[in-house]
């Protein structure tokens, strides 16, 4: 026996769009992700919301918000046609604005996420810690 349901007032493709969202959105933001050389915890900072928020997004358990989902594409340089699913992320191209990081430094996810908690630092913290790698370097 089913029962009397209101019939909706969009059409079917985009109920079952809408409907699969979550695990488009979840698939779209780990490849994204991974594709940026970031953690979920990394992510998740840059985005502005807790590391267990996000990793409910990850697995699709939770859609975020437009400013939520805004502060994702930025952070994680992906449109939202990719992350929605209109377009494919594409694990090989390199990711627009989601890393600063210089040429040639790029090539390991810890340079990346050193460089990333650089940028945090004030100039005199600065100062001081490359004083100390001057002194960790060989031949000193």
């Amino acid at each position: 026996m089913e029962r009397n349901r209101k019939p909706s007032p969009l059409p079917r493709h985009i109920e079952i769009r809408q409907r699969r969202l979550p695990v488009t959105l979840s698939a779209a933001l780990k490849q994204a992700r991974k594709r940026a050389g970031m953690t979920q915890a990394e992510a998740a900072e840059g985005i502005g919301i807790a590391p267990e928020v996000y990793g409910r997004m990850e697995r699709g358990g939770v859609l975020p918000s437009v400013p939520t989902l805004l502060r994702m594409c930025l952070i994680l340089g992906s449109g939202p046609n990719e992350l929605m699913g209109f377009a494919g992320v594409d694990p090989e191209q390199s990711a627009p604005g989601a890393n600063t990081v210089p040429p040639g430094l790029s090539d390991t996810p810890e340079k990346r996420r050193l460089l990333r908690l650089l940028a945090r630092l004030d100039s005199p913290r600065i100062k001081a810690l490359a004083r100390l790698v001057t002194l960790l370097l060989p031949g000193r």
